[in-house]
């Protein structure tokens, strides 16, 4: 297992040691800094973070019970892989509720968040230009993140949230492999001009689209590397 990639921990006197490790491995594990098939070792992982053993067996146990760590019989625990079934089955769901937002954000985005959406894609395009993957992850999320955010609808928000993690997990993998960002620019494009157009029902199906898009990219992908 390498460590490399962790931060080191960050402590909170108002929270238990046990709760700020689980906190901090599950955010390594949704960042990408562990791996999928990743194992982690109760010893490497206590020397790392400065901490004992026992807080990390917690956590380690807390992230089996949320499904982000699976024990194996005999040789430990590991991250848990993503399946294509699971990143499938969360972008359908996906795929309405962005919809959704985007119909909402039409009728509802104030002219601020407007400008913020579009400096957003701005940089988005930047990310793209520099190959920076780590800054294309996180202005796609600031992207979509801005639109829910915008429906003023609480519901809606609460429930994408929910899928963050699933989403936040797949996007680092995919944008590390998908050698067609420049699409995905396009198609953001094409909900922030729907958007600002307030034409609420063709930035609902320009949003489905670009998740649809996603559903067809992801199957290809898997498909190739099934074929190595």
């Amino acid at each position: 297992m390498s460590l490399q990639g962790i931060n080191g921990l960050k402590l909170q006197n108002y929270q238990p040691l046990r709760d700020v490790v689980f906190e901090h491995l599950r955010n390594s594990i949704i960042n990408g800094e562990l791996k999928p098939g990743e194992r982690l070792m109760e010893v490497q992982l206590a020397e790392h973070l400065g901490v004992s053993r026992t807080p990390v067996r917690e956590a380690i146990r807390k992230l089996e019970l949320e499904g982000l760590v699976v024990m194996v019989p005999r040789k430990g625990a590991y991250v848990a892989d993503v399946s294509i079934k699971d990143i499938l089955d969360v972008l359908e769901v996906r795929s309405v509720l962005e919809g959704l937002a985007a119909y909402l954000a039409a009728e509802r985005m104030t002219e601020e968040e407007l400008e913020e959406l579009e400096l957003i894609s701005y940089h988005f395009k930047r990310c793209i230009e520099n190959g920076n993957t780590e800054g294309m992850v996180e202005k796609d999320m600031q992207f979509h993140d801005r639109i829910f955010k915008s429906t003023r609808n609480a519901k809606l928000i609460q429930i994408a949230q929910s899928f963050q993690e699933q989403v936040q997990r797949f996007r680092i993998t995919y944008f590390s492999e998908y050698n067609k960002p420049k699409d995905l620019l396009v198609e953001h494009q094409a909900i922030l001009e729907a958007i600002a157009n307030r034409d609420a029902v063709a930035a609902q199906q320009v949003a489905q689209q670009h998740i649809d898009s996603l559903e067809n990219n992801i199957v290809t992908l898997a498909n190739k590397n099934a074929g190595k």
